[in-house]
């Protein structure tokens, strides 16, 4: 099938790349044996703005889309956090060429109201909008044009490739104990019980929180790197409750072999197996299974290994965007999606 993917391809990074979904999401297409070119709404609001200030190539990033999809004519357009790509010009997209399906995705939470109006607007003009929540909460999104489907956080085979449950505890290449990543404070307390696990712990454990506490925030290499090196990981939500909903940071640990302390409230145990994650409900009981792991080194690598074969097996990036693209056609699933019940 031919497929324009519309979203943030980081042009201009360089190669200093975040860990992204939408990476994920356009190499899995390729992988899955569809035709597909890639449109960066950021990057090229960019290079085509005067004196390369971005927002002011809102108005031609529009007119470059309409001549891509002209050039290009895709079967099917899938679009993420594309927020320079106006509504009408996706009308004008399908005035054109009315055969075209339209997909959008979403991996932002619900409980930021902007988000929430950009998945509630972009479903006015989508066929299928993908949402990283589960299907409990998208029931809120219904009545317009899209029909609304859940998306998982998929691993890479390729960019998760480490794998920290074949190395034993006393290995020197695991040099961080539990590790938990983030810079963003927005709409969240969770720097509150960080503190408080981090106080509880004793001193000789090494918890790692780059981008907290005036820590740099670690990009590129540097955080693989730091994933690579970690026995276990928090995988802790801006806020938490919403069901199947995550961070990307779950995927990202997931594949490369940590420990993962999650939430049971997003009820992941819905479709992952057992002896997978290890779900907490407060403080007392993450504190006690933090340290059940530590001292269980076994424990530890059995878990995080079958959580990293079924995540690379069942939750990988080929299978996610073949997914993607038999919703959004409404085509007869090819396999058995663990997430679709």
């Amino acid at each position: 099938m031919r497929i324009l993917h519309i979203d943030h391809h980081q042009y201009r990074k360089y190669g200093h790349l975040r860990v992204s979904w939408a990476r994920k999401l356009y190499t899995g297409l390729i992988r899955a044996g569809h035709n597909v070119l890639a449109f960066s709404d950021r990057d090229v609001a960019k290079f085509e703005a005067p004196l390369g200030i971005r927002d002011l190539g809102r108005k031609r990033t529009n007119k470059r889309l309409l001549q891509t999809v002209d050039a290009f004519q895709p079967e099917l357009i899938i679009f993420g956090h594309c927020d320079l790509i106006d509504n009408a010009t996706f009308t004008e997209i399908r005035r054109r060429h009315p055969d075209v399906i339209l997909a959008g995705c979403n991996n932002d939470p619900l409980f930021v109201p902007r988000n929430a109006a950009n998945i509630k607007s972009r479903c006015i003009i989508a066929d299928a909008m993908f949402v990283s929540t589960g299907p409990r909460e998208l029931a809120s999104f219904t009545g317009n044009r899209a029909k609304l489907w859940h998306m998982p956080n998929p691993v890479d085979p390729s960019e998760e490739t480490a794998d920290a449950s074949n190395l034993e505890g006393t290995d020197p290449a695991l040099h961080t104990d539990l590790l938990f990543c983030s810079k963003s404070e927005s709409y969240t307390e969770r720097g509150k019980l960080i503190s408080k696990v981090k106080a509880a712990l004793p001193t000789n454990f090494r918890f790692h929180t780059p981008g907290m506490f005036d820590q740099p925030t670690l990009w590129g290499r540097d955080y693989e790197r730091k994933l690579a090196a970690s026995k276990m990981g928090l995988n802790l939500n801006r806020q938490e409750g919403y069901q199947w909903y995550s961070s990307a940071r779950i995927a990202q640990m997931a594949g490369n072999g940590l420990l993962i302390f999650t939430n049971e409230a997003a009820a992941f145990d819905d479709f992952m197996p057992s002896e997978t994650l290890a779900y907490f409900d407060d403080e007392g009981a993450l504190l006690n299974s933090i340290r059940k792991f530590h001292h269980d080194d076994a424990m530890r690598r059995h878990w995080a290994g079958r959580c990293r074969e079924f995540f690379h097996r069942e939750i990988n990036n080929t299978l996610y965007a073949q997914y993607i693209v038999e919703a959004a056609t409404e085509t007869q699933f090819s396999h058995d999606y663990v997430w679709v019940q």
